[in-house]
């Protein structure tokens, strides 16, 4: 999807990329290679000059993400999936006045990598900055600033995607429980139906000497961040076909 994205382009917005598109130009190779016109000549010299630039900077995320809007960040998820991480941060809830991060789980598409508050929490700051390009699910509102607030001098990665907006986009409303649900993807037994209260309480549970707390704690957190993968990749290519159909422009399309 990448190099078939023109909107990064200053001056180039959805109407004019699907122009692109259905000239029949569907990647950057495609228009460098144009021998004729595709919009007109002093804004085609333009868009070669700015592909070019693209090129050069492929395997370079902050390049993108400094030219693609929130909406659009998940155009990059395929190319740069290998470098991504999957986050959630459970707290404590302001329970008895104390807002604090308990647990931040990572998953990379193969491990999980879990850090807890009094344990290994302080960890989590270089392991974070490994990656280019972070997903999750409403962290845009709650984790990425509360995750600021504790660290805060942070290196976070550069890309950001949204699960919450992007599925909202898709007609997939609710919490991610209620998705996840909606779409099929089950949780073990033990945590199936626990909810951000039910994490508040474990980790109460925990401070007060429950041996078994923390770790259902961490199943639950860890529940969260690896069903978030199956979601990416059914959002990524579900928002690769309303642009792109098979084969076929989709006029009624929403970029």
């Amino acid at each position: 999807m990448l190099e078939q994205t023109f909107i990064h382009i200053p001056g180039i917005g959805p109407r004019t990329e699907r122009r692109i598109w259905k000239s029949g130009v569907y990647t950057w190779q495609d228009f460098l290679e144009a021998n004729s016109t595709i919009i007109d000549p002093s804004k085609d010299r333009v868009i070669r000059h700015e592909l070019e630039r693209s090129m050069r900077h492929r395997d370079e995320i902050r390049f993108f993400q400094n030219r693609l809007s929130s909406d659009q960040m998940w155009r990059l998820f395929q190319d740069f999936r290998d470098r991504a991480v999957y986050l959630d941060i459970e707290t404590s809830g302001g329970f008895q006045g104390i807002d604090e991060i308990t647990v931040i789980g990572l998953y990379d598409g193969s491990s999980v990598f879990t850090f807890v508050n009094g344990k290994n929490l302080e960890e989590f700051e270089i392991a974070i900055a490994s990656y280019d390009l972070v997903i999750t699910f409403n962290g845009s509102t709650f984790d990425l600033p509360f995750i600021k607030r504790w660290f805060p001098h942070i290196h976070l990665p550069p890309g950001h995607i949204d699960l919450r907006f992007l599925l909202n986009r898709l007609g997939f409303k609710g919490g991610l429980k209620v998705i996840e649900k909606n779409l099929g993807i089950s949780r073990e037994a033990g945590i199936d139906g626990l909810n951000g209260f039910d994490a508040v309480l474990l980790w109460k549970a925990h401070q007060w000497g429950d041996s078994k707390a923390l770790d259902e704690l961490i199943r639950y957190n860890t529940a969260d961040i690896v069903n978030l993968e199956p979601l990416m990749e059914m959002a990524y290519e579900k928002m690769r076909e309303r642009l792109l159909g098979n084969g076929h422009l989709n006029d009624a399309a929403v970029s």
